[in-house]
């Protein structure tokens, strides 16, 4: 806990189980011990990385007051699970009765002559919650069944880099399975689409055929009509000659 003469803030480091392509939320809690109105606002290095709900407010007498800081979600792991990024909570004194829509930027202006209190908070990246792993058959009467973590409660941090990594893979060989279903998807709507086009084609192209052996067909028919026709008419002329 970070103890000024304004607000008291717990916790010191902003803890975020990390875990890939997942927003992730910690919280921020700030005790006001004095008789007055304290207005603060919350700056990070990494803006477009977090959102603060509330990035300004103020602290009533004798009271607290709960941010909401959230990390967008991650696409790649970070470097052995370290970040760099921080967050700097401002605060000052507030006339009584003071609301979040007085805050002004001019109020957090050390030239100006406010006495502005400052706590640095840094981000720390841990394993996500393992779920509770079956106690193994011969085990010891009495031992405990958490073997990551040291008599000391902390985590040994080779194995919290190798749940990480597991981790990680584990989200790689979803993505490519997604993949590969997604790929398989659309090979199989193109093959359906390549088998109707074809079947429609097949059936123009008979009746294309029926088409053409239906002229050539009629082509003699005419011929001895028009023959036929052109003898009578000669038989009629020669009868009448």
């Amino acid at each position: 806990m970070s103890t000024g003469q304004l607000l008291s803030i717990e916790p010191q480091e902003l803890q975020f189980p990390f875990e890939l392509r997942k927003q992730i939320s910690c919280s921020l809690n700030l005790s006001n011990k004095t008789d007055n109105y304290v207005a603060f606002k919350v700056k990070t290095t990494n803006p477009k990385k977090y959102c603060v709900r509330p990035n300004t407010g103020v602290v009533l007498p004798r009271s607290t007051c709960n941010v909401v800081v959230t990390m967008q979600a991650q696409k790649e792991a970070p470097t052995d699970m370290q970040c760099k990024d921080k967050f700097l909570l401002q605060s000052v004194v507030a006339s009584p009765g003071a609301t979040p829509k007085d805050i002004t930027a001019e109020m957090f202006n050390k030239e100006s002559g406010h006495n502005v209190e400052e706590c640095k908070l840094r981000v720390v990246y841990v394993a996500p919650p393992r779920p509770p792993s079956p106690v193994r058959e011969g085990s010891e009467e009495g031992s405990s069944p958490r073997a990551s973590v040291s008599d000391n409660g902390s985590f040994n941090a080779a194995e919290l880099t190798s749940v990480s990594r597991a981790h990680v893979e584990r989200h790689e060989t979803q993505d490519n399975s997604y993949d590969a279903r997604s790929l398989i998807s659309k090979l199989t709507e193109e093959k359906n689409s390549a088998i109707q086009q074809n079947s429609k084609l097949q059936q123009e192209l008979e009746l294309l055929r029926r088409e053409a052996k239906r002229n050539q067909s009629g082509i003699p028919f005419i011929y001895v009509f028009l023959v036929g026709l052109i003898g009578i008419i000669l038989g009629y002329l020669l009868k009448r000659t």
